[in-house]
């Protein structure tokens, strides 16, 4: 029963939360309703309510949904109608939109066309027998796409395949490689010697992933004589073996293999070394630090085999060329491919009196209970998590799929999903790659560039039936934004970025280098600075006009790192066993003593995190009716090392540097499970958690809030926190804009200096800050249109404009008003200047 009282009749009233932080209160005898500002606490909400009744105002506004309305947390029956353009016969579709709790942003039905047809199979020109066996396969006629890049591909070029999800990007890559290779077989004889080399490498992100593409390509193989193999880590010892001494004449592979065995030298390594094709699958994936390790990986290839030919396959980008240029150090040809099939039901929804996260589950809940097989994909492993946890209460049957759980409890994942035992899986983006999980009929995403959202989407309705895809904005300040502009969300594509001047990886790869094969003095020139520290280290050693590695030291630093993020990674430990793994500094923030942790559905207790020459988190099971789950507190402070580039953005003084990040976990706050926000007072560490790192970033100098400021009671409390809440919306409002580069970044307001850092959050850099760094103009005007639009009228803002679910104070100490004076003084065109560096840093003049 309602604790509040309507000031008319006396009778219970009812209150909801409107996810801009406004109140709704309805009494359901008298009718009289009204949305009062923003309030943190709903008795303050109440009070005012009183007030506007007693004002007058709340007799003025005697029809809710009316009002819903007119404040667009809702939209009208006759808008709906307009949406659905009459495909309102999908009883799923049209009470989705129809819901009283979200605002529906957009709604169409995709129903693409097959892609366009190519040349007949015969009428190629390739090997006879591959083409009656993809005839046996019903292959018989190509896409026009597959037909072009197979004859650029048969003529030599580097190519970039760019296509949809199950498209046929395989057979574009495979028939073109396969038919060289079979004129190769047959010329000197399918039998050759164990020492003969491997004729192509396809090379795929996840060992998953290649296992499940392996039979596609054994079935176009394997008639032509031509054998294919496995080899990566799960390979067991008798097959290495046996591969090692009858090689194949296709290794299919991952980077991590390559680049242990290129610096170890080990027999496969010697096989590889005359590779003539090198196919990269989902090329999209190899961005931030990992695309700088495999920008060398492919370097310390190509020295050994100069005449190597490479064949990218990428989901859609817009800069597909541009990256995987950047990427393969090599001019590549682009070839790209349109279409899909089965029709979709595609809808945007905008959260408005609920969270992002109990619409996804009342979606999945939905789709379920309608015997639909759902995918629903959230951005981080908390989300899908949680999402899980909540789903599995109500009675889904869901499991979590996501990177750092084991291998062989993910395969069992998809295998049951696949198997139709289990209806809905909640995954991070692991699961946008091509592998194979059987029908689905169901995508439900939260927000990511729209380009990965296709990628999503192509999982529905690849079997031919019709499918359901939901995009669901969420509690934060871009979709607050593409509630208003859905236009622009349409246009904004992730454009995907690497940066292989990092100076960790470099460092990193050009020892590995090294150990593959000593460096000669003109390649030790190219990187003159890094062979200098090396050489400081003892880690090489200049012999006979050559760098040799210290071997058995450098091996031991290898060793400590991983090619998927350059900094340490910490185990968690749970019973004495290692069940899973996360990476320096992002652990330091998850795996504090007293954090609670998720993994699989379930949660622990981190009893002791240990910062080690061997970094490790001990945990322990709590009981699943336990309340919470923890929020870390943090404080950064960053040094300027270098100064690589500067500019103005309309007035404001800007630079992209090398970052040096002294990073802290002081405490943690307790969220409580369901409201979604924290509870009882902060709990600070005995001994804070400190981590240093290198990074890369930028830096501006924000005008000052003059008017706000001079019209403050606490001036210097409303200058400070006008910079934190512009440092807030500049990274969380520039998300799409820089591709969803905001999960990578991290941001520092330095108190009333004006001075704000964003900088890449791995270890080194990986390239997300300089993405943002090149569209600074685009993101400044995108901060004043989220800071204008909202409705909230809080000092301090609102999760839909000012608040970031990954500050580090709990989204204290932020003033609204006083930010979007800074934006729109910026825009403006108010000039500013970098003149005064502080303790440690580097002059930026």
């Amino acid at each position: 029963m309602s604790k509040y009282r309507c000031p008319k009749c006396r009778t219970s009233i009812t209150s909801a939360k409107v996810y801009d932080g406004r109140f709704i209160f309805q009494c359901n005898n008298c009718s009289i309703s009204a949305i009062v500002p923003f309030s943190a606490d709903p008795d303050e909400a109440y009070m005012n309510f009183l007030e506007q009744y007693d004002n007058g105002n709340v007799e003025r506004s005697k029809n809710l949904e009316t009002l819903l309305e007119k404040e667009r947390i809702v939209r009208s029956r006759e808008e709906i109608e307009s949406l659905l353009h009459g495909n309102g016969k999908d009883e799923i579709v049209r009470n989705t939109l129809s819901s009283r709790r979200d605002y529906a942003v957009d709604y169409k039905v995709i129903d693409e066309p097959a892609p366009e047809a190519g040349c007949d199979v015969s009428d190629l020109g390739i090997d006879k027998t591959l083409a009656d066996t993809l005839k046996e396969k019903g292959i018989t006629t190509l896409f026009r796409f597959q037909e072009e890049a197979i004859r650029k591909v048969l003529d030599g070029e580097n190519l970039v395949v760019v296509a949809p999800t199950a498209s046929g990007k395989t057979e574009a890559f495979a028939i073109p490689i396969l038919h060289k290779i079979a004129n190769e077989v047959e010329r000197f004889g399918s039998m050759r010697s164990g020492e003969s080399d491997v004729q192509a490498m396809l090379v795929y992100p996840t060992k998953a992933l290649a296992r499940d593409q392996l039979p596609k390509i054994k079935q176009l193989a394997e008639p032509l004589g031509i054998r294919i193999a496995v080899f990566d880590g799960d390979t067991p010892a008798k097959e290495r073996d046996l591969i090692l001494s009858q090689l194949p004449d296709v290794i299919v592979a991952n980077f991590d293999v390559l680049h242990y065995h290129l610096m170890h030298r080990t027999k496969f390594a010697r096989s590889i070394r005359n590779v003539k094709y090198l196919v990269v699958d989902e090329a999209h994936v190899y961005t931030g630090v990992f695309g700088s390790n495999v920008h060398y990986i492919i370097k310390r290839l190509r020295r050994f085999s100069n005449d190597l030919q490479i064949i990218a396959a990428s989901a859609t980008l817009p800069n597909a060329k541009e990256f995987c240029e950047k990427l393969f150090d090599c001019e590549m040809d682009l070839v790209e491919g349109k279409g899909r099939r089965g029709k979709v039901h595609f809808s945007i929804l905008f959260p408005s009196l609920r969270t992002q996260r109990s619409l996804m589950l009342e979606l999945v809940k939905t789709l379920t209970s309608k015997s639909h097989k759902v995918i629903s994909f959230t951005n981080s492993h908390i989300g899908a998590e949680l999402l899980a946890f909540y789903a599995s209460k109500q009675g889904v049957s869901i499991k979590v799929h996501r990177a750092g759980l084991m291998p062989n409890y993910r395969k069992m994942i998809e295998d049951s999903f696949k198997q139709g035992d289990l209806m809905a899986l909640s995954s991070t983006p692991t699961l946008e790659l091509g592998i194979d999980i059987g029908a689905v009929d169901g995508v439900v995403s939260s927000i990511v560039p729209v380009n990965r959202l296709m990628q999503r989407l192509g999982r529905a309705a690849r079997r031919g039936q019709e499918g359901y895809a939901f995009l669901t904005l969420g509690n934060d300040p871009i979709s607050q934004y593409y509630k208003n502009h859905p236009d622009d969300y349409l246009n904004d594509f992730e454009h995907a970025y690497t940066d292989p001047s990092n100076p960790f990886v470099e460092e990193y790869q050009v020892l590995a280098m090294a150990c593959d094969r000593p460096l000669s003095i003109d390649e030790a020139d190219q990187h003159k600075e890094t062979v200098k520290k090396l050489v400081e280290k003892d880690l090489l050693t200049s012999s006979n006009g050559r760098f040799v590695p210290n071997y058995r030291e450098a091996v031991k630093f290898l060793h400590e790192l991983s090619i998927r993020g350059i900094g340490k990674s910490v185990d968690i430990i749970l019973n004495n066993r290692k069940i899973g793994e996360r990476s320096l500094p992002i652990a330091m923030e998850e795996l504090h003593d007293g954090a609670v942790y998720f993994l699989a559905g379930r949660r622990y207790k981190v009893t002791k995190l240990k910062l080690d020459k061997h970094p490790k988190a001990e945990i322990a099971p709590i009981p699943q009716d336990y309340p919470y789950y923890t929020k870390a507190l943090t404080d950064d402070w960053p040094h300027i090392d270098a100064v690589y580039e500067t500019k103005n953005v309309f007035g404001v003084a800007a630079a992209y540097c090398a970052l040096h990040i002294h990073k802290r976990v002081i405490g943690y706050v307790n969220i409580e499970i369901g409201s979604e926000v924290a509870k009882g007072k902060k709990e600070m560490l005995d001994s804070p958690f400190e981590y240093d790192f290198i990074t890369k970033g930028l830096v501006f100098r924000a005008p000052r809030a003059i008017e706000s400021i001079n019209s403050a009671k606490d001036p210097l409390y409303v200058e400070m926190s006008s910079y934190h809440a512009t440092e807030h919306v500049v990274i969380e409002g520039s998300s799409m804009i820089t591709g969803g580069a905001s999960q990578d970044l991290g941001g520092i307001s330095l108190g009333s200096s004006g001075l704000i850092f964003v900088y890449d959050s791995s270890v080194g850099g990986n390239g997300a800050s300089k993405v943002l760094f090149d569209r600074l103009d685009r993101a400044f005007a995108r901060g004043k249109s989220i800071l204008m639009e909202c409705p909230c009228v809080s000092e301090s803002g609102c999760p839909r404009c000012t608040y970031s679910y990954r500050c580090g104070n709990n989204n204290e100490y932020l003033h609204k008003l006083a930010s979007l004076e800074v934006f729109k003084r910026v825009l403006a065109g108010e000039k500013t200047k970098i003149i005064e560096p502080m303790e440690g840093e580097k002059s930026l003049v």
